[in-house]
C-alpha cells in the first residue's frame, strides 16, 4: 500500500498523464507527495503527434518520460481501474491512498487509426504503445504505411483527419487523398467561415473532401482496398486511417462511487473551482469535464494551473471562499495546414493563411511545451 496517515505530506494522487494530468503533477511534485498513475512511460504532446506521422524523428521531441519532468513523485505505470473516497485501485493490484485526488484521464487514442489498431482497441481501453520506445516505432510503422503507398483514405473531417489530411498533402503531394466526413462542413467544432476556409485549402492541395457521406467501419476487413461510402461512391486506397470515435477516458468511472457525478456524456460535472460537484477533496481537468468550451490542450493546461493554484491552497490551510476559479474560455482554436499556413477560429472572425501558421504550424508549440514541463525546448 502507497501512502497513508503516516507521511509528512499530503498525497496528492493524479490519475493520467496526459497534457493536463502531467503539468499538475509537475506543478504539485514539490508540495505534496505526488503519485502519478499512467498506464503510458511517457507525457505525449497530443497535438503534435500528426506531424510524427509524416516525421517521425519529430517524435522524439513529442514523447516526454514521465522521470524527465517528475523528479520528487512517483509514477506508477498502470490503468487505474476504481476508486473510492479515500483509495485508488489500479489494474495491478496497487491500492493508493489520497488526500486530494486529481482526475484527468481525457481522451484515449491520440492518433489515427487502421482496421489492425481498431480491432486492438476494442480488447483494450487504449491501444497506445505503454513504452517510449515502441510509440516511436509505431510512429515510424505509421510513415511506412503513408510513404508505400500511393493512396491515403481519411475517415474523420475533425482537427484530427484535417489535420493528417494537410500533413500527408505537404509532405507528399504525389500521393492522392481523400477525405471522408459525414457531417455537412469539416471542423463542425469551430464556425463555418473557418471550416470553410480549410476545405478550400485542401481542394487546392487536391485533396478530394467527400461530405455528408461515411463509411461502415465495422465492414472494413483487414487489407481493404475498395471503400463504399453511404452515399454509394466506391473510393480506391492502399491504406486508410480512422479519425473519428475517440473513446472519452471516463469508462472506469461508472463503476465507482463517481457514477453519479457524471452528466449524459460521460463527462465529470464539475464546479467553478474544478472540484468534481458535491466532493471537496477530488478534482477534474481536461477533456473528461463538462465544461462549456472547445476542448483543446491549452485550455487543459489552464485547468491544471488553477487546480494546483487550489491545491496548495488548501495544502496550506486556507479558505475555501478564497479558491481561485476556472472561467470557460471563447470559441479561439487554430487548425494546422501542413507545415506553414493554417486556419484559426477568433471569437469574432476567422482567418487563414501564414499567420496561423506562424503561430502554430512550423512548431506546433512544441518547443513551448517543452519548456513548460522543465525538460527544454529541444532533445539533449
Amino acid at each position: 500500500m502507497v501512502g497513508g496517515e503516516s507521511e509528512k505530506r499530503k498525497v496528492v494522487v493524479v490519475v493520467g498523464g496526459g497534457v493536463a494530468g502531467a503539468l499538475l503533477a509537475k506543478n504539485m511534485q514539490f508540495d505534496a507527495d505526488v503519485v502519478l498513475i499512467d498506464p503510458k512511460e511517457y507525457f505525449e504532446i497530443p497535438w503534435a503527434c500528426l506531424r510524427s506521422m509524416v516525421e517521425p524523428s519529430f517524435a522524439e521531441r513529442i514523447l516526454i518520460n514521465h522521470t524527465d519532468y517528475l523528479s520528487n513523485g512517483r509514477i506508477i505505470t498502470s490503468r487505474a481501474t476504481g476508486i473510492t473516497e479515500s483509495e485508488v485501485f489500479t489494474e495491478d493490484g496497487q491500492t493508493i491512498l489520497y488526500d486530494y485526488l486529481v482526475l484527468a484521464t481525457g481522451h484515449a487514442d491520440p492518433t489515427p487509426r487502421s482496421r489492425k489498431d481498431r480491432l486492438e482497441q476494442f480488447q483494450q481501453a487504449d491501444p497506445t504503445p505503454r513504452s517510449r520506445k515502441d510509440r516511436l516505432e509505431q510512429f515510424q510503422q505509421d510513415n511506412a504505411t503513408i510513404k508505400s503507398s500511393s493512396s491515403v483514405l481519411i475517415i474523420g473531417g475533425g482537427r484530427m483527419g484535417v489535420e493528417l489530411a494537410g500533413e500527408i498533402s505537404v509532405d507528399y503531394p504525389e500521393k492522392k487523398v481523400t477525405l471522408i466526413h459525414k457531417g455537412p462542413r469539416l471542423l463542425e467544432f469551430i464556425g463555418a467561415k473557418a471550416s470553410n476556409k480549410a476545405l478550400k485549402w485542401l481542394k487546392l492541395k487536391g485533396v478530394d473532401v467527400l461530405l455528408e457521406q461515411s463509411v461502415d467501419l465495422d465492414s472494413i476487413t483487414e487489407g481493404e482496398r475498395v471503400f463504399t461510402t453511404s452515399a454509394g461512391k466506391s473510393v480506391s486506397a492502399d491504406c486508410h486511417f480512422v479519425c473519428v470515435g475517440r473513446p472519452l477516458g471516463s469508462t472506469w468511472l461508472q463503476e465507482t462511487f463517481l457514477k453519479e457525478s457524471l452528466d449524459k456524456s460521460k463527462r465529470l460535472m464539475v464546479d467553478k473551482n474544478l472540484r468534481v460537484k458535491g466532493r471537496r477533496n477530488i478534482f477534474a481537468i481536461g477533456d473528461i469535464t463538462d465544461i462549456h468550451e472547445i476542448k483543446l490542450g491549452y485550455l487543459a493546461q489552464d485547468q491544471a494551473a488553477v487546480v494546483a493554484k487550489n491545491l496548495k491552497l488548501l495544502l496550506k490551510g486556507g479558505r475555501e471562499s478564497k479558491l481561485a476559479t476556472y472561467k470557460p474560455a471563447p470559441a479561439m482554436a487554430v487548425v494546422s495546414l501542413g507545415r506553414k499556413r493554417g486556419v484559426a477560429q477568433l471569437p469574432f472572425t476567422a482567418i487563414s493563411g501564414r499567420l496561423p501558421g506562424m503561430f502554430k504550424s512550423k512548431d506546433l508549440f512544441v518547443g513551448r511545451t517543452r519548456k513548460m514541463m522543465g525538460v527544454g525546448p529541444r532533445v539533449v
